[in-house]
């Protein structure tokens, strides 16, 4: 093997060890990983580093009074099979059958950083690549809960789904949710609100809620009023440890599972209505 070669897979290794951590890794904590796992010589980690960050594979963060290493998205990013995220003004040759959501970099949740995002979109995926879902796409409506940046309404729609509604109580949110849904070419079709679900009366083709736990247990009882026969509900945004609760809650009466996924000690499940 080159030491081009080489190289090139240390950056793998130091990429793959930052995607499939299910914690935030320090800058030490990967050195210490490639040598303890790979053997790989510290200064050559750093090095690599260096370089994904600068390629914007990697980039540093700041929380908990910390710097870590995360996967950067400020290029280009594929969240699922189809779904390709990317910032305003870089470009990007799609695939065959490509969806790209162009997202601006707000304060707002849900430019595909976080686990649960890109779950969702995963989720909404699944749902509505079955012609179940889709057999009337005039007829079909979508709620996002709490839409953040609006990428799942926006996803939803790219999908087939006809008409969808964002809400959220945040002001901030509310206005990055409508700047990209007119980035995206889609304001005719995906509208934004400041509504409560004791707003909302109608029933919907699709239901995305990307929400903590104990909001998504208490969705239970209404989500089965605001749902037509057959519809997908995508919730996510639970911990690992409380999928099984949502999970036995949902299915006890008005909903079956299809899907569930985990990432980095997050989960995501998809319902369908049962009759």
């Amino acid at each position: 093997m080159t030491s081009v070669s080489k190289y090139n897979l240390l950056k793998q290794k130091v990429a793959e060890t930052v995607f499939e951590s299910d914690r935030c890794l320090t800058q030490l904590d990967i050195e210490k990983e490639l040598a303890n796992r790979y053997f790989y010589p510290k200064k050559q980690t750093k090095q690599a580093i260096k370089a994904l960050v600068a390629e914007q594979t990697l980039t540093y963060t700041y929380k908990y009074g910390h710097t870590f290493l995360e996967k950067s998205f400020n290029k280009p990013v594929r969240i699922s099979k189809r779904v390709v995220i990317k910032p305003p003004g870089i470009a990007y040759r799609p695939e065959a059958g490509d969806l790209v959501i162009e997202i601006l970099h707000g304060a707002s949740f849900g430019n595909g950083e976080h686990p649960t995002t890109r779950l969702a979109i995963r989720g909404v995926e699944y749902a509505l690549s079955s012609d179940r879902f889709l057999r009337d796409e005039q007829n079909t409506f979508a709620l996002d809960i709490g839409t953040g940046s609006g990428v799942l309404a926006i996803t939803a729609v790219l999908f087939g789904i006809n008409r969808a509604i964002g809400i959220d109580i945040d002001p901030v949110a509310r206005s990055e949710a409508k700047k990209n849904v007119s980035l995206n070419k889609l304001s005719n079709r995906i509208s934004v609100h400041n509504l409560s679900l004791d707003d909302i009366n109608r029933q919907f083709s699709l239901i995305i809620a990307n929400l903590r736990y104990p909001t998504l247990k208490k969705l239970y009882s209404l989500l089965d009023l605001i749902t037509e026969q057959q519809a997908a509900v995508v919730l996510s945004g639970l911990k690992t440890s409380e999928m099984p609760d949502v999970q036995k809650l949902y299915t006890q009466k008005f909903f079956k599972l299809g899907r569930k996924e985990v990432e980095k000690g997050w989960g995501a499940m998809v319902f369908e209505k049962t009759d």
